[in-house]
């Protein structure tokens, strides 16, 4: 069972919402089964969905035992960065979805994981997610660390959470950012125009911060590097679009043209040009701090190319 408490900063967030906040290892979709399940109780009585959370309230969640693997092992190509006993950290393409989900049942890294692990991943993520520390979006490439143990998984969603994970991006936006470094620092939460979008002007949010760092410029569009000091979902997309410098193929929360113009030839862009340069946590065995850069995609170096 987890005893939370909800803070000043997450009142008057859906109870769904603020658990998904604070559960990052477990999908919405779990979590509102389990407040249908009656298996998450508000102050001693059962949640509803929808019920806003109020500074105080004590939410108590049971979380059932896992069930059995249902994702099926796939052999799908692996770049692995590093891997022992304990987890397995994945240089992700982008295309590639996480963990299965609603019209991604199969081709995930789940599925890819299964195969290579062959039953080593850890179970407390449940059937869907087994393993699955923190997530990285469809078109994101780059650095991921996947539990092979629910020792690991328990430390490494600790380390998430308390943010004690180094977390550095690349990405490549549009326009020229007057200055060559600086902090990013709003709230971020559910559009209230769109609930599939995110957005920083919204009258309730979560606290963001991203510090960035210009690493090139030129031909109308910037090579930045980002740190993450949270993880609200969206988040570099959301501050690069909110500072009005969107990232190159975010068809989301920039323009609608997936089509770039360079000095040398127009490409297209298949998705947005970001990227998890590099990621750093504590083993969770050895306690030994470790740190993983994966290089850049063939995507991203076309474009930097021509900047």
């Amino acid at each position: 069972m987890s005893l939370l408490v909800v803070s000043h900063e997450a009142a008057g967030q859906r109870l769904d919402q603020f658990l998904r906040c604070e559960l990052p290892a477990h999908s919405r979709v779990f979590l509102q089964k389990l407040i249908k399940d009656r298996c998450v109780l508000v102050n001693g009585k059962p949640g509803k969905q929808g019920h806003p959370v109020r500074a105080g309230d004590e939410v108590l969640v049971e979380i059932p035992p896992t069930r059995p693997l249902q994702a099926q092992p796939e052999e799908i190509p692996l770049d692995i960065l590093y891997e022992d006993a304990d987890l397995i950290v994945i240089n992700k393409p982008s295309g590639l979805v996480a963990h299965p989900a609603a019209g991604n049942r199969e081709h995930t890294l789940v599925n890819a994981l299964l195969h290579h692990c062959r039953g080593q991943l850890a179970g407390i993520g449940g059937v869907e997610r087994p393993g699955i520390v923190h997530r990285l979006d469809k078109g994101t490439s780059g650095c991921i660390v996947v539990a092979k143990t629910d020792a690991a998984h328990q430390s490494l969603v600790t380390q998430f959470k308390s943010r004690a994970v180094k977390k550095i991006y690349r990405a490549v936006c549009r326009g020229k950012i007057e200055r060559p470094s600086g902090r990013i620092e709003t709230i971020i939460g559910r559009s209230e125009h769109d609930r599939k979008k995110m957005s920083s002007r919204v009258a309730r949010g979560r606290p963001a911060i991203t510090d960035y760092r210009v690493l090139k410029e030129g031909n109308g569009f910037t090579l930045v590097e980002l740190t993450l000091h949270t993880g609200r979902t969206h988040q570099i997309r959301v501050h690069l679009a909110h500072i009005g410098h969107p990232i190159v193929g975010d068809t989301v929360y920039g323009r609608s043209r997936s089509s770039v113009s360079g000095h040398r030839s127009p490409f297209s862009v298949a998705r947005p040009l970001l990227h998890a340069y590099k990621l750093g946590f504590t083993h969770p065995r050895s306690g030994e701090f470790m740190e993983f850069e994966a290089p850049l995609p063939a995507d991203m170096e076309q474009i930097i190319g021509n900047i």
